[in-house]
């Protein structure tokens, strides 16, 4: 083992104590937070080193919770949500309680099931600066907030954007029995929203670029997000969100 320090190496793993659980760095773990009262702290295992006596270490990387960073949870972040920091540290082994999974925002949305060790990152944060990477995201619905995977969302028929029930006047007991809709845009008649046989219920994790070369006034959202990049076709600030908010 390479040697790190006078007195300490690296290791490969660490067995949480008590359990059989494995840990090894890449791994997402979740840790015992000081007050009880509050949730287990979620990290990133860097690197996990021991000293001459086997005391065990583990440098992390940090995630933060909405509510824990500069601007505090806002009404599009999702329960599970979280943001990778640049904030590192050393903590001791023995306060790892388990073990987490992270997901890119893409493969939570494809969950079908969203376990109590399921989390989700879609952002980066600067914990000195309130930062994000990145700092703005696509917009949907008639309130122009991003998607939260949280809330169910129904589909227009015609525009093919994505609207919540509530921003249409509808429950979500009632949006659930439809299987297909037209925005009042697009269908000003009593008859818009008919049943069919098949029906989505939240957009896709990553918004594609329309074809449309008209878009004045286009409704859901004008910057799309493709792979790692965000594409403007034109930058109207009110269909567009800055989540770099100090």
């Amino acid at each position: 083992m390479a040697k790190t320090k006078p007195g300490k190496k690296d290791v490969d793993s660490y067995t949480i104590k008590g359990t059989n659980k494995i840990v090894r760095p890449g791994d997402c773990v979740l840790m015992r937070p000081s007050d009880t009262d509050k949730p287990p702290y979620v990290a990133r295992v860097e690197k996990i080193e021991a000293d001459h006596r086997n005391n065990m270490k583990v440098h992390v990387r940090w995630y933060y919770r909405p509510e824990e960073s500069i601007g505090g949870r806002r009404q599009f972040h999702g329960a599970k949500e979280l943001f990778l920091s640049d904030h590192f540290d050393v903590q001791s082994a023995h306060t790892i309680e388990g073990k987490c999974i992270v997901h890119s925002f893409k493969n939570y949305t494809k969950l079908e099931n969203v376990g109590a060790e399921d989390y989700f990152c879609r952002f980066e944060y600067k914990a000195a600066t309130g930062g994000f990477t990145p700092d703005r995201v696509a917009v949907y619905c008639k309130c122009e907030m991003p998607y939260n995977p949280d809330d169910l969302m129904v589909q227009c028929e015609g525009c093919k954007d994505w609207f919540h029930p509530s921003c249409m006047g509808m429950t979500i007991e009632e949006a659930k029995k439809l299987e297909q809709f037209m925005c009042s845009d697009c269908n000003s008649d009593d008859d818009a929203k008919r049943s069919l046989n098949s029906f989505p219920v939240s957009p896709p994790a990553e918004a594609k670029c329309r074809e449309d070369p008209v878009l004045a006034g286009t409704r859901g959202f004008l910057i799309y997000w493709v792979e790692a990049s965000l594409i403007y076709p034109v930058e109207p600030p009110h269909l567009s969100i800055n989540v770099c908010y100090v």
